[in-house]
């Protein structure tokens, strides 16, 4: 029974210590948004983050990706295409549907932006060996993994 309650004591522990760093990287970088000149929230980082790597997507894409409230991100796609951050377009098969972009000033932002949170990465693992982060990412997937398939059962 003792290594069962050890064993539990550890995996909290794990968590713990995962919650931590995470706490810290984020206030990092949100830091990083409010000093920075433009003024976007997390969620705006995010957004122009999805469309930088899916150019041409759309709300309907970032609804499915984010798992958020519809209207809430309608909303936040607005306020980033006020700021003129995203370009949007209409679709060429069916005009109804909006292909969102980043604008040249969409870009320079989230390019800037990126680079504190490469920074900010790149502090979190000083000292460590390309070993020891190849192993330390192996170990994350498996707790990934175990906790998509605690998922499914």
């Amino acid at each position: 029974m003792t290594k069962q309650v050890n064993k539990v004591n550890q995996s909290e522990q794990v968590f713990d210590a995962i919650h931590s760093i995470m706490h810290l990287f984020r206030a990092r970088q949100l830091r990083g948004l409010r000093d920075n000149p433009h003024e976007l929230t997390h969620m705006e980082y995010k957004a122009l983050g999805f469309f930088f790597r899916h150019p041409g997507a759309t709300q309907g894409d970032l609804v499915a990706h984010s798992g958020r409230d519809k209207a809430q991100l309608a909303r936040l796609l607005k306020g980033l295409r006020d700021k003129q951050l995203l370009d949007a377009t209409a679709d060429e098969a069916d005009r109804r549907i909006t292909r969102l972009t980043l604008s040249a000033e969409g870009h320079n932002i989230f390019h800037s932006l990126h680079q504190l949170g490469i920074h900010a990465s790149s502090a979190a693992v000083t000292g460590m060996s390309a070993e020891q982060l190849t192993q330390l990412q192996g170990l994350l997937q498996q707790i990934r993994n175990n906790l998509e398939a605690d998922d499914k059962m």
